[in-house]
């Protein structure tokens, strides 16, 4: 390929993007390997070296956890970028653009320094591919780069602090060379079951692989199988841990003109009336344990004042993430992918609109469908089944209707239809269901990347309050 430095701007970026998919993406396969044969950690701790160790250059926040880890990584650099402190955030997936992934201070990366980051890591990409091959081994992936790529990207742009967030489990992920200020685990249920284990305590094993000796944790989870797994890695790594239900915890107080809740600190109330900008009570969850981490900063040194912590909580944004848009009917954009994340989103509206509801939905052959239709089912009238496009890890709309009528055989108020494209899902929803009426469109990040850009440029995304 023809170097990205001599290409015109546009067909630059365009070329790095190319190049950069082009790599081994266990984002767009059917099956995701986890273990030391596919993810090597001391590699992608040398490919960093080689780069110059922009682990180093700043302070860094990583968090893992099944769910809720993006919110608190948005959460955490919005409130750190509100306290004046200069702040980059690497994120996993993308909706939209690659760009998204390398964040500071809320503003993706553009694509002329997505270009000038592949032009500066792809000569020691090169060789680590032919060491690789050489050896017979795969060379660097997909995510083993854009990890690397975030880091020299934040070192270069004078980031004060940094915050992480996995990809996958912990013990393995890229994001693992670090050593953080503070490590995160928001929290522990069933998803990627081939790769973490079936069972809550071996998922939080894997989760858990982020402490660091000596380097306190935060953790948001509560149930006491999981918690027993990260008290005890905690224990063993001399790692200070910080517990929601005994170190902290909130009080949620949900409202249609703007949820808030109040952060509670060894049983007293420490922050009243928090706003959250982002809607639901796992949203108030993931706010206490940004919060918890805020705390830990400022007793380490940092000055991150009240008004900070609540600025930034309360204007902070994030894509995807029960988005609600304005219009008749109301749209609310959500990348619930998991049993457990489908039940936020069924919880949160069922506590906010009673009026008719409309799912579209779409999932990923790794996810459990079937707990996924499960716990939504019950909250809708019409369940329109399509096939995002993006990404050849979907299932096949009449096998997650076989899931979903399952669910729905034993009371069969919810109508189903399969579609066959998402375009024709949101053609369909908007025919179907009165202006009176919410739609929903969850099940899947490559669902969410596929629609939102039609629905927002129909509609006016709400603002927060």
């Amino acid at each position: 390929m023809e170097s990205v430095e001599r290409m015109p701007s546009g067909s630059r970026r365009d070329a790095a993007a190319e190049w950069l998919l082009s790599r081994i993406n266990y984002e767009r396969t059917n099956v995701v390997p986890y273990g030391e044969r596919q993810l090597k950690l001391d590699r992608m701790r040398q490919f960093v070296t080689a780069l110059g160790s922009p682990d180093t250059a700043a302070p860094i926040v990583h968090i893992a956890g099944t769910k809720g880890k993006g919110s608190t990584a948005a959460m955490v650099a919005a409130m750190l970028t509100a306290s004046g402190c200069r702040t980059g955030v690497f994120s996993s997936p993308h909706l939209e653009r690659l760009e998204e992934r390398f964040a500071i201070d809320g503003i993706a990366a553009t694509g002329e320094q997505l270009a000038d980051l592949v032009e500066t890591v792809r000569p020691v990409v090169d060789e680590f591919d032919r060491r690789a091959a050489e050896s017979g081994e795969d060379g660097l992936t997909f995510f083993d780069i854009s990890t690397a790529m975030a880091l020299v990207y934040f070192a270069q742009q004078k980031c004060a602090a940094v915050v992480l967030e996995v990809g996958l489990g912990g013990r393995l992920d890229s994001t693992n060379v670090c050593l953080p200020a503070v490590s995160v685990i928001t929290s522990i249920s069933f998803d990627h079951t081939k790769q973490l284990g079936n069972t809550l305590a071996s998922i939080a094993g894997e989760k858990a692989g982020i402490i660091k000796s000596g380097v306190p944790v935060v953790s948001g989870v509560i149930p006491d199988e999981p918690r027993d797994v990260i008290v005890q890695v905690a224990r063993e790594h001399g790692a200070r841990l910080i517990e929601r239900g005994r170190d902290f915890d909130y009080i949620y107080h949900p409202s249609k003109k703007g949820d808030k809740f109040d952060y509670v600190v060894a049983g007293e109330v420490k922050l009243a009336d928090v706003a959250i900008a982002l809607t639901g009570e796992h949203q108030a969850a993931n706010g206490a344990v940004a919060l918890a981490v805020i705390d830990e900063l400022i007793r380490q040194g940092w000055q991150i004042p009240e008004s900070a912590r609540r600025e930034g909580l309360a204007t902070m944004r994030l894509a995807g993430r029960i988005e609600l848009v304005a219009g008749e009917p109301l749209v609310v954009l959500d990348t619930a992918h998991n049993a457990a994340s489908a039940a936020a989103l069924a919880t949160t509206l069922a506590a906010r609109c009673e009026v008719p509801r409309t799912l579209v939905i779409a999932c990923s052959r790794d996810k459990d469908f079937k707990a996924i239709a499960t716990a939504l089912v019950p909250h809708f009238e019409r369940i329109l089944i399509t096939e995002y496009q993006s990404n050849p890890r979907v299932v096949p709309r009449d096998e997650l209707a076989a899931a979903f009528r399952a669910v729905a055989s034993p009371t069969p108020s919810a109508s189903i239809e399969l579609i066959a494209t998402p375009i024709e899902a949101w053609r369909r929803a908007i025919e179907v269901t009165p202006a009176s009426g919410l739609i929903a469109i969850a099940g899947s990040f490559f669902l969410t990347a596929e629609l939102r850009p039609v629905v927002l440029g129909q509609r006016a995304q709400l603002p927060s309050t």
